[in-house]
């Protein structure tokens, strides 16, 4: 049987040169998102095998996609791809229980390999990741801890997009005192004070493209 895919990235040519490779390949496309919410409400619906996640996407990052995507769907295993390995990232995405973390610079073969190895049950870093991940392990490095929640990380990359506060609230379905409690906790925990600091913080965790 072949394994069961939903693709999730916002560059549509990325999309179909994954899609064109992963069919070559004998895997099965359920899905392509565009989005972080479009790849959960997707993975909900189809409950695919295994989710592709871009890292940066819109509206809703990969790392908080894969979160969500495992209440709705907790047999898909989520892979995160990205361009960069952000070390916070990798430390959060293997806490939430992510399953794989690739560069979109590995070469086609090992793309295909590592999901192969995911459906198996394995989980697959690259090695850039895996050097990250072992240095840290061995105390040669300390990788923060994210301060913020899901939920706050959320807001932050919404604001980080521009969104103004009713804007954000609109958008979660919460009220806009709430939205507003959300980014005050979110300036005191990051000690920033002004919304452009938001902004460099989302682009340094990769939530948001400079």
């Amino acid at each position: 049987m072949p394994i069961r895919m939903l693709i999730a990235d916002d560059h549509h040519l990325v999309r179909e040169s994954l899609r064109a490779l992963l069919e070559k390949s004998g895997f099965d496309v359920l899905a392509e998102a565009g989005d972080g919410r479009e790849a959960v409400r997707l993975a909900g619906e189809l409950k695919p095998e295994i989710a592709m996640l871009d890292v940066a996407m819109p509206g809703l990052n990969g790392l908080d996609a894969a979160q969500q995507i495992q209440k709705v769907s907790p047999r898909t295993k989520c892979v995160l791809l990205t361009m960069h390995p952000e070390e916070q990232y990798v430390a959060a995405a293997m806490r939430a229980g992510v399953k794989g973390f690739l560069l979109k610079t590995q070469v086609a073969q090992d793309l295909v390999r590592a999901l192969q190895e995911v459906a198996r049950g394995g989980v697959y870093l690259s090695p850039r990741v895996s050097q990250v991940v072992v240095e840290a392990s061995l105390g040669r490095r300390e990788i923060d801890a994210d301060p913020l929640t899901p939920r706050e990380r959320e807001i932050l990359q919404l604001i980080a997009e521009g969104l103004a506060t009713k804007q954000v609230a609109a958008q979660l379905g919460i009220s806009v005192k709430t939205a507003e409690s959300h980014r005050a906790r979110i300036m005191r925990k990051l000690n920033v004070h002004e919304v452009t600091g938001l902004v460099r913080y989302a682009i340094r965790q990769g939530l948001v493209t400079a």
